[in-house]
């Protein structure tokens, strides 16, 4: 075997291996990712095809005409607590991301 290819075989596994454990890592919740991606270093930016690997993982299954996920929070006074699902049916309802400062 040539010596290129004695050394070129074991460094694509490793590559795979740490790109299919970079992809597993993107399925988990944006947290725990984020915990994951503080801990890799810079150079791992260039090496892995992180935009499409991304765009794959958070990719959804949501489709036109599906209703939304329902989900809770808090009003900004902190009195109370809004769930999605109780404007069913009545108003149509804009949700508005990013900083309102």
């Amino acid at each position: 075997m040539p010596t290129f290819l004695r050394y070129a075989i074991p460094l694509l596994v490793v590559y795979v291996i740490l790109l299919v454990g970079l992809f597993a890592a993107m399925l988990r919740p944006p947290a725990v990712f984020g915990h994951i991606m503080s801990k890799l270093p810079a150079v791992s930016y260039f090496l892995f095809p992180f935009e499409p690997m991304w765009l794959v993982a958070r990719r959804g299954n949501l489709k036109v005409g599906n209703l939304a996920p329902d989900f809770a929070l808090k009003t900004t006074d902190h009195s109370s607590v809004v769930r999605l699902s109780s404007f069913r049916g009545q108003t149509p309802v804009v949700l508005i991301f990013g900083s309102h400062t």
